[in-house]
């Protein structure tokens, strides 16, 4: 898929913007982000809209991301990229390890900790793999989202949460960082949800999972960098 430079930068300013205000964006809107015309970028939008990158809701002006735009957005976002992010990153990780490390003489515990601290720090719901258990915490900051609020996404998140640790199982995903953005879901795959997990090592098995599950509107940059960072800390100090 070919994009210019400015169709890429329009792109992640709408997954941006609408991460930060969940109402769909106007061309008025970014327009004044970008310095041109409103007519140059509708003309940019329904390019991206043509690609099926962004799409418009009802009958709102303004576009939100598709599952297809997160995902080109997602891998887009390197590795350097995440190094290169603010030190209110460092000092989350930093607020993490000092919870797990309070708690390092009982592994349940430790790895309970970065969960609840995910879940404080990115607003999603958390969970881990402890032994042949599934720790979750956060359910309410995943239902009080307002993309969940309608329509029948509470059964498919519902379904989602309770298939998630079999499917772990059975799937095993093998990536330090792993993200499943809406459709590319196991399960519920219209609930118009994203997981992001990350595998470590832990004293229950090498196969351990850690991971966040939030509206597909995310702040994707932070929160994979967060996820990431939790499991490699987990890994190092279990």
């Amino acid at each position: 898929m070919s994009l210019t430079e400015r169709q890429k930068a329009i792109l992640g300013a709408i997954i941006e913007q609408y991460a930060e205000i969940a109402v769909p964006v106007g061309s008025v809107t970014l327009a004044k982000l970008f310095g041109v015309s409103s007519a140059t970028i509708r003309s940019e939008m329904a390019r991206l809209e043509d690609l099926g990158l962004i799409t418009a809701p009802h009958t709102s002006a303004g576009r939100i991301p598709t599952d297809r735009g997160y995902r080109l957005y997602v891998n887009s976002i390197t590795d350097a990229q995440m190094s290169e992010l603010p030190s209110g990153i460092d000092r989350s990780t930093r607020a993490i390890e000092a919870h797990v490390t309070a708690q390092i003489a009982h592994s349940d515990r430790a790895i309970r900790s970065a969960v609840d601290s995910l879940v404080e720090l990115t607003g999603n719901l958390g969970f881990a793999t402890i032994g042949s258990e599934l720790y979750m915490n956060g359910i309410s900051n995943l239902f009080s989202q307002p993309e969940f609020l309608v329509g029948g996404h509470v059964q498919k998140i519902a379904s989602l949460l309770d298939n998630i640790e079999p499917w772990l199982r059975e799937a095993s995903p093998n990536q330090p960082l792993n993200v499943f953005i809406g459709s590319e879901n196991p399960i519920g795959k219209t609930s118009g949800a994203t997981l992001i997990i990350s595998k470590f090592r832990s004293p229950y098995s090498d196969r351990s999972y850690i991971g966040v599950i939030g509206p597909t509107r995310q702040n994707y940059a932070r929160t994979m960098q967060l996820v990431k960072r939790t499991g490699a800390m987990l890994e190092e100090v279990l």
